[in-house]
C-alpha cells in the first residue's frame, strides 16, 4: 500500500508524475507486467515510439541551433577582420595587419599573400614588406593549389596538409597541418595571386567545411589589392 502522505502529494500535483519520463516508463512497464505476456498494450508501444521520435526531434533541434550560432559567430569574425583589413593607409601596414590582428580575429596561425611576378623576389622593395608576402614565378599558384594534378581549380580550397617546404610559411611550416587557399584575380593583364591561411589544428580547415564566408573575405581582399596595385 502507498503511504498516505505520498498519496496525498501525488493527488495534489499529478502533473509531476506526467513530466517525469523515467517514472512514466516505470509505470508503463509495471502495467505490461500486470497484464501478462499474452496481452499487448498498443498504447504503451505507441507512446514509446512517440517518445523516441520526440528525442530525435530534440536532438535535431539542438544541432540546428548550434549550427546557426556557429555560422553567426563565423560571420561576425569575418566582418571584424574585413574592417581591420580596411583600416591601414599604406600597403606595408596593410600586409602587417594581415599577419597580426586580422589573423588573430580569424583565429588562424598565419596568413600569407602569394603574388606571381616576373620581378626578382629579392628586390629591396619587396624585402621591406616582411614575411607575409611571398613572390613566386608565373604558374606557381595553379601548381600549388592543384598539387601538380590535372584538376579544376576552385576559388577556395580547404585541405589538411603537411608542407613539403618552407617556401610559403617560412619557419612556421613545421607545424602547419591545415590550410585555406583563396585564389585571387587582380584584373586583366595582371598575374594571379593566392591568399593562404595556415593553422596548426589539422581539423580547422577540412574539405567538408563550407567556403562561403572565406569566398566573401577573399572577394573583399581581392578588390582591396586591386586598388593597391593600381
Amino acid at each position: 500500500m502507498i503511504e498516505p502522505d505520498l498519496r496525498d502529494r501525488i493527488l495534489e500535483k499529478p502533473e509531476v508524475i506526467l513530466e517525469d519520463h523515467d517514472l512514466m516508463r516505470a509505470l508503463i512497464a509495471a502495467t505490461d507486467r500486470a497484464m501478462g505476456s499474452n496481452v499487448v498494450d498498443l498504447r504503451g508501444i505507441a507512446m514509446e515510439r512517440l517518445e523516441n521520435r520526440l528525442e530525435r526531434l530534440e536532438d535535431t533541434h539542438r544541432t540546428v541551433i548550434a549550427a546557426a550560432y556557429e555560422n553567426l559567430a563565423g560571420t561576425n569574425q569575418v566582418h571584424r577582420a574585413i574592417l581591420q583589413m580596411l583600416d591601414p593607409l599604406s600597403f606595408e601596414d596593410f600586409l602587417k595587419s594581415l599577419a597580426g590582428e586580422v589573423a588573430q580575429t580569424l583565429r588562424v596561425d598565419c596568413i600569407r599573400l602569394v603574388l606571381e611576378s616576373v620581378q626578382e623576389a629579392d628586390d629591396p622593395a619587396l624585402r621591406r614588406l616582411g614575411d607575409v608576402l611571398f613572390v613566386a614565378e608565373p604558374g606557381f599558384v595553379a601548381e600549388y593549389v592543384s598539387g601538380g594534378r590535372n584538376v579544376s581549380l576552385r576559388p577556395v580550397t580547404l585541405r589538411q596538409t603537411i608542407p613539403s617546404s618552407n617556401q610559403i610559411y617560412g619557419e612556421t611550416a613545421g607545424w602547419i597541418r591545415s590550410e585555406a587557399l583563396m585564389r585571387l584575380d587582380f584584373g586583366k593583364g595582371r598575374l594571379p595571386g593566392l591568399l593562404v591561411m595556415g593553422c596548426e589544428d589539422p581539423h580547422h580547415f577540412k574539405p567538408t567545411h563550407g567556403t562561403d564566408l572565406l569566398a566573401f573575405f577573399a572577394g573583399v581582399f581581392e578588390r582591396t589589392m586591386r586598388r593597391w596595385l593600381s
